[in-house]
């Protein structure tokens, strides 16, 4: 089973029609499992590298601030003692990763769900090309993408040989670019509308369910 997408050309007229598979385009949407690969996600793209000194990498010597009685402070054994002014941190944070281990499987079905999400809710489209026969033009090129939504954040797809249309988008400021096979469910996530290019969405729909039929 599969479902029918209509494609439009740069200037908006129809261009015929493509085949979803209902195994990628029509499954149930898992939002727990989509929380998870997203939050995962995101957590792998922090350096870690925060850094604070203890009290053995701070500068200052062993001497005692102030004499051990007669003051009516506090005692007080190193100028380099976390309650001390320039000393080092108590528990502060060090280098370490982020990363959370998350299966291939998971990633995919994430992937699966979200695309089926925006499929339902008519929020996936096909364009036949961003700039059929002319040279790259950041102008023409947006309007290609944007007549099928005003929404603020667009997600747009292309092929990995589609130069001039990733030439003309990539400075686009209204919307993110990425290429076919690097689709995740956090760019889908935070997309309002998904536009494919067809040859991108052919790609991608054969690395994952073999061979697509495209109607002419």
């Amino acid at each position: 089973m599969s479902l029918t997408l209509a494609i439009k050309d740069a200037s908006g007229k129809a261009a015929g029609s493509i085949d979803l598979p209902a195994d990628i385009f029509d499954v149930q949407t898992n939002v727990p499992l989509i929380h998870q690969v997203v939050t995962a996600q995101l957590a792998a793209a922090r350096q870690g590298t925060h850094k604070a000194k203890n009290r053995g990498e701070v500068s200052g010597g062993g001497k005692k601030p102030f004499k051990q009685k007669g003051t009516g402070r506090a005692r007080q054994g190193s100028t380099r003692s976390p309650n001390q002014r320039h000393g080092g941190v108590a528990h502060g944070p060090v280098p370490r990763t982020y990363e959370q281990r998350t299966p291939k499987k998971m990633i995919a079905a994430a992937l699966r769900g979200l695309l089926s999400d925006r499929a339902r809710n008519a929020r996936i489209h096909v364009v036949s090309e961003v700039l059929p026969g002319e040279s790259p033009t950041t102008k023409g090129a947006i309007a290609a993408v944007r007549q099928f939504s005003d929404r603020k954040r667009l997600l747009v797809v292309v092929a990995r040989h589609e130069e001039d249309a990733w030439r003309s988008l990539r400075n686009a400021t209204d919307l993110h670019l990425i290429v076919w096979d690097q689709l995740n469910a956090y760019d889908v996530v935070v997309a309002d509308d998904v536009v494919f290019t067809k040859a991108a969405i052919e790609d991608f729909i054969a690395a994952r369910a073999g061979k697509v039929e495209v109607n002419a």
